[in-house]
């Protein structure tokens, strides 16, 4: 907002009795003093003729408008520097006497009422170019209260809805309330502020005194800062005292060291040989550990290759089932002799990986498939391995550290593993068929021990 409502007479029109410094103003503009009781034509009879789209200019409002307007678009000193160049005042003039001039010089066309007219075109042009989208009285009333609502913008909507041509009587009206009201509520606003600074002095007046309390107790606490410091100075002195004293003994002590020194001539040289002698030590501790280490290993790896090479032999003795037999005779009759186990196979060939998931499906088991390091990943046959309940390993299609690692893996966790030298469908046939009968086999047992609990249960 540019500017504070002056006075809060705004609503009803200027007095009859015209000071003689409006008088002077009138004349000085040539257009004669106003009768004492002159009222001027409302435009409301104006725009009772034809409708125009023009807007209207500050001199052609309603009287009871130049003062909201003066009031709240044009600071004081604005009005003193404008009007002061136009009329030769004594400086001691006060701001009521010029916004009463500038008041009274709007009611009549003249130099100075033109340029406050185009000062305000100019400095809410914006607003102006905004309202001036609306060609109705609902739309422009609809414009005037979103200003309203956000307040920043009143001067600027104040003086564009005022001078629209679809400004009616009513919204003349409501404007002239909303104004009135927003008056009120900028001088509760001002007493608002004025309690607040009570508040804030009196708020002020308690911080000086907590301040001068905590100033005086902060010169207590530096004098008896300093108390401590002078008996620390003291014992200061007193430590150093002690400290020459100390000084003095390690001097003397130097010195028989030196002579001991002296009377060994060899000292160093043997300090130095224990030195090496315990560098040398616990260097053949840690070598003698690291063979006992490196033995155990060799030991592990010479049994593991043994038992390596004799899978291979047996491997290699073991005739080729699948020669000179198709694929499709490798296929079981159907059955459920896996009773649901989890079957990874571990390479083969890839165009045979869905005739071995149809054996192992066909006796009632679940399949997995790893192609063991030629493409898939190593680190993912950790999981397969730990999910699969039997493994069948094509030692023919599988890398070596594929091979090395199912056998370490398996063996460690006691999980059966069968090798197969063929990749064909008739020795992985052969192969699930024995896997199925271990499985009847265990089961069998399983039942077996069970019955057998069941009667000693009974007879006793």
């Amino acid at each position: 907002m540019t500017g504070i409502l002056s006075y809060g007479a705004f609503a009803a029109p200027m007095a009859p009795a015209r000071s003689e410094a409006e008088l002077a103003v009138a004349g000085a503009f040539g257009k004669g003093a106003a009768e004492p009781g002159r009222t001027k034509e409302p435009f409301d009879a104006q725009r009772d003729g034809a409708k125009t789209s023009r807007r209207r200019r500050l001199w052609e409002l309603p009287a009871k408008y130049h003062c909201p307007l003066i009031g709240v678009c044009f600071d004081v000193a604005e009005l003193r520097r404008m009007v002061g160049k136009a009329l030769d005042y004594p400086p001691d003039t006060t701001d009521y006497v010029w916004h009463t001039i500038a008041v009274g010089v709007c009611d009549k066309r003249c130099p100075l009422s033109e340029q406050f007219n185009r000062l305000l075109d100019k400095r809410f042009a914006l607003m102006i170019r905004r309202m001036a989208a609306c060609k109705t009285a609902p739309e422009l009333r609809a414009a005037w209260r979103e200003v309203c609502r956000h307040g920043t913008e009143i001067p600027a909507g104040l003086w564009a809805a005022c001078t629209h041509p679809a400004c009616d009587r009513e919204l003349e009206q409501e404007i002239q309330a909303d104004i009135h009201m927003i008056q009120h509520q900028v001088g509760a606003g001002a007493r608002i502020d004025l309690q607040a600074m009570k508040n804030l002095e009196a708020e002020n007046r308690r911080l000086r005194q907590e301040a001068e309390a905590a100033r005086k107790r902060c010169e207590q606490l530096r004098a008896d800062h300093a108390g401590e410091a002078a008996g620390l100075n003291r014992r200061i002195s007193a430590l150093q005292a002690d400290l020459s004293a100390q000084e003095a003994s390690v001097e003397r002590l130097r010195g028989e060291m030196e002579r001991l020194r002296a009377m060994l001539p060899d000292l160093d040289e043997r300090v130095r040989l224990q030195a090496r002698l315990r560098n040398t030590e616990e260097r053949l501790s840690a070598a003698r550990e690291r063979e006992t280490n490196l033995e155990n290993e060799v030991a592990r790896l010479r049994d593991f290759a043994a038992y390596a090479e004799e899978t291979i032999e047996t491997l290699v003795r073991e005739p080729d089932p699948d020669a000179g037999v198709p694929d499709e005779a490798a296929y079981l009759p159907a059955g459920n002799q896996l009773l649901g186990k989890c079957v990874l196979c571990v390479g083969g060939r890839s165009g045979a990986v869905n005739s071995y998931r149809s054996v192992v499906e066909r006796q009632g088991g679940r399949f997995m498939h790893h192609d063991g390091g030629r493409e898939e990943s190593l680190h993912r046959i950790d999981g397969a391995l730990a999910a699969a309940d039997i493994v069948i390993c094509q030692v023919g299609c599988i890398s070596h550290n594929a091979y090395w690692r199912v056998k370490e893996q398996c063996k460690r966790t006691g999980k059966p593993c069968m090798f197969v030298k063929s990749t064909g469908t008739a020795s992985f046939g052969r192969v699930v068929g024995e896997a199925g009968g271990n499985v009847n086999k265990s089961v069998d047992k399983s039942a077996g021990d069970m019955a057998a609990r069941d009667e000693t249960g009974g007879g006793a």
